[in-house]
């Protein structure tokens, strides 16, 4: 008897590890379709990690704004301000605003394709 089971386990956590890989890839490029574009930094924030430890991959961006976009503010966000407001922009001009609907990308770009992220997974468990 033969005991290759650190070999299989090995072999399925790279499997796993690849899976994810491409995941959190399709997952971005669906993210940066459905992203609003202004000057394309939001867009070109989005990215992904894979946590091995975990077994997960996560989809997200650094940009200080990005939760604004996607949840959106004022009276569109579940529990935002609900009064308006003014600001100024960057020529100087005033206005009033109630907020920003939501713009969700992060958030479909995941729940919207999950078939299609445990395909790949299966692939790779495969070794297809």
């Amino acid at each position: 008897f033969v005991d290759n089971s650190d070999e299989i386990l090995r072999a399925l956590g790279e499997a796993c590890e690849r899976g994810l890989e491409r995941c959190g890839e399709k997952a971005v490029e669906y993210a940066k379709d459905l992203c609003p574009v202004d000057t394309g930094n939001l867009r070109n924030s989005i990215t992904h990690t894979v946590s091995d430890g975990e077994k997960a991959a996560y989809i997200g961006t650094n940009s200080e704004y990005a939760v604004y976009v996607e949840c959106g503010t004022g009276v569109y966000y579940p529990g935002g301000r609900q009064t308006p407001w003014t600001y100024q922009d960057e020529n100087g001009d005033w206005h009033l605003t109630h907020g920003q609907r939501a713009k969700p990308y992060i958030k479909p770009a995941v729940a919207d394709h999950a078939a299609q992220y445990t395909r790949i997974i299966e692939q790779e468990l495969k070794g297809k």
